[in-house]
């Protein structure tokens, strides 16, 4: 079967919006020329995974962090306080506090309300690229399984045929040979008849010979 496999980083396309309005995923998200108002690229290993259990796993979650980096708009939203609150720590209220602050400095009309509300779109979007995933994979999968039962049947017959001639062919295995075992027996019987019947054919050529040879020494003695 041929192999397949998912374009993951169009995934991420959204048909409704203009593609080149997004950002270079690459690039630093720099939202001011004041070298203390950056903000950090991307969070390397912000969760851990373990491989070991689904080798597609990092690939994958890659995908999606870049998906999510790819989907920022210019200016300070949840994107930004996002990596900055990665980078410090998630489990530190202060790292909030400092983000959202380093927020205001850059954006002055910045709310927790606004955040939220971006927060919301970069989930809406990512759960737009999960179904488009999850609808593909159930398909392939889907497909997979359709011909995998097919093939199944198709061999599970074949073996079932195999099993019938098999038995055919022992059952003619079996007759072929008894009727080789009842050979030597009839033939030998015949052969003996034969045989009897050839010597019983020399004797009486021989009986009646020597018969008419004594009537022709006799003729020649007494005539």
């Amino acid at each position: 079967m041929e192999k397949e496999s998912f374009n993951w980083k169009s995934l991420f396309i959204n048909d409704e919006n203009n593609a080149a309005q997004a950002p270079d995923p690459v690039k630093a998200v720099v939202v001011s020329s004041n070298p203390t108002n950056t903000f950090p690229v991307q969070t390397e290993g912000a969760y851990s995974s373990n491989s070991s259990v689904n080798p597609f796993l990092n690939e994958i979650f890659d995908v999606y962090d870049k998906g999510f980096e790819s989907l920022n708009e210019p200016g300070f939203d949840f994107f930004e306080l996002y990596k900055s609150v990665l980078l410090v720590g998630v489990a530190n209220p202060q790292s909030y506090q400092m983000a959202f602050t380093m927020g205001k400095s850059i954006k002055p009309d910045l709310t927790k309300e606004f955040l939220l509300e971006k927060a919301g779109f970069y989930i809406s979007e990512i759960e737009k690229v999960y179904q488009k995933y999850d609808v593909v994979g159930k398909t392939k999968k889907k497909e997979l399984d359709n011909d995998i039962t097919k093939e199944k049947y198709n061999l599970s017959k074949s073996v079932t045929d195999l099993e019938v001639k098999i038995k055919e062919l022992q059952s003619e295995l079996e007759s072929k040979k008894n009727e080789l075992e009842k050979m030597d027996p009839t033939n030998k019987k015949q052969l003996s008849d034969i045989q009897l019947k050839m010597e019983a054919n020399d004797l009486a050529k021989q009986k009646i010979l020597a018969s008419i040879n004594t009537v022709v020494t006799g003729i020649n003695q007494y005539l």
